[in-house]
């Protein structure tokens, strides 16, 4: 069964958004018929696939709200918004352009210089220029203000030193944000930090694999050997880094990439149940929870990309999204392990009910854990709730 059924077809954003929506599942529904690619969970970080990326830039659907004068379409949050969620309950192969197209062109467009802007927002919008994220290290895990990458005052520019893990993309990618501290450590820990556009390709970058349960390179670890980075690219202001990288964590967090990435499973349970709902009249309500529950989420989600486009912070509430969502998506394949009337073939098909199952399975434990841990991420909702 496609996956355009229930829940997509009730996520209604306007009457105005659904013939660019029925373009979108045409180009897609057309590409998958074609063999281009086969719907997958965890696409938007697994499925790195370059061509179709540049393919979808051709159709003015890779940085949608870039402004036209650099090269973007100039178009609306919720116009993104339908775009992304029918590339995700697709499962199509976004992972190259999916961190350029999501924050790092945001964060160009509010911190960076207008060269910066020139350079790479034109080729992010082309589907040519794929970004990386330099945030978590060693032993720090989600608490980014334990950061120990040095960066280090030279002529013409900064010296980087330190390591970054679990950074997606980056044996692929042509450039990363990296947070480094720049200034010496005075107490505060959220002073002296800055952000840094770094070529992944530059004499002193070391990007080794994290391999994931499944075996696929996606992760890495990325040393930093006193690696020289020009004044030019300098993200923002210096010592202003942990205000810019927390508003990033805005839309890092909140997407519907954090709701569908388990979709085209719960898509093909939705099939399964309802081929026996004669005879298992508890899965169908078990359907109807997660359905209202995945509808709620997204206009949570919905809700934060307004913020976000209004140019206000987002952070606390983008938490809560990811914290939600992930949650969810863990559960769609728990719930359908437990519902599945077959058992697991771990070498199923892609695209089948038993192959989306042994995938959202064996990726879901990265799930909560990728963008920050859920269990930090409540301790940041918290934290704002007691100051309110």
């Amino acid at each position: 069964m496609s996956s355009r059924v229930l829940p997509i077809d009730v996520m209604r954003v306007s009457p105005d958004l659904e013939p660019l929506r029925s373009e979108v599942r045409a180009f897609l529904d057309s590409e998958i018929r074609r063999g281009a690619f086969t719907p997958q969970c965890d696409s938007w970080l697994t499925g790195w696939d370059e061509p179709f990326s540049r393919r979808l830039a051709e159709q003015g659907w890779v940085g949608m709200t870039i402004p036209r004068r650099y090269g973007g379409q100039g178009r609306t949050v919720l116009d993104r918004q339908v775009v992304l969620e029918e590339l995700l309950a697709a499962g199509a192969p976004v992972a190259a352009h999916w961190i350029a197209d999501r924050q790092t062109a945001p964060s160009l467009l509010r911190y960076g210089s207008e060269q910066q802007r020139a350079e790479f927002l034109p080729e992010i919008a082309a589907g040519r220029c794929y970004f990386a994220i330099g945030m978590s290290e060693p032993d720090s895990g989600s608490d980014l203000a334990s950061v120990r990458t040095r960066a280090v005052r030279v002529a013409g520019g900064w010296r980087l030193t330190g390591t970054k893990v679990w950074t997606s993309g980056a044996h692929r990618a042509q450039w990363f944000f990296v947070l480094a501290r720049s200034a010496p450590d005075s107490g505060e820990r959220h002073a002296g930090l800055s952000q840094f556009i770094v070529n992944l390709r530059a004499e002193g970058v070391t990007v080794r694999p994290i391999r994931l349960l499944t075996g696929e390179h996606e992760f890495n670890e990325v040393r930093l050997d006193g690696v020289f980075v020009p004044d030019r690219y300098v993200l923002g202001e210096i010592g202003s880094g942990w205000g810019q990288v927390t508003s990033e964590l805005g839309y890092e967090r909140s997407g519907p990439e954090r709701l569908l990435t388990t979709f085209p499973l719960l898509a093909a349970l939705v099939s399964e149940v309802r081929r026996r709902a004669d005879r298992d009249p508890a899965a169908v309500v078990e359907i109807g929870a997660l359905t209202s529950r995945l509808l709620t989420l997204r206009q949570l989600s919905l809700s934060v990309a307004g913020v976000l486009a209004a140019g206000k912070p987002a952070d606390v509430a983008a938490a809560l999204v990811k914290d939600l969502g992930t949650r969810f998506e863990q559960e769609v394949a728990e719930r359908a392990r437990i519902l599945a009337d077959e058992m697991l073939d771990p070498d199923a098909a892609p695209g089948t009910f038993t192959g989306h199952l042994v995938r959202g399975l064996l990726h879901s434990p990265g799930y909560t854990l990728r963008g920050g841990t859920n269990e930090v991420l409540r301790g940041v909702v918290a934290k704002a709730l007691e100051r309110a």
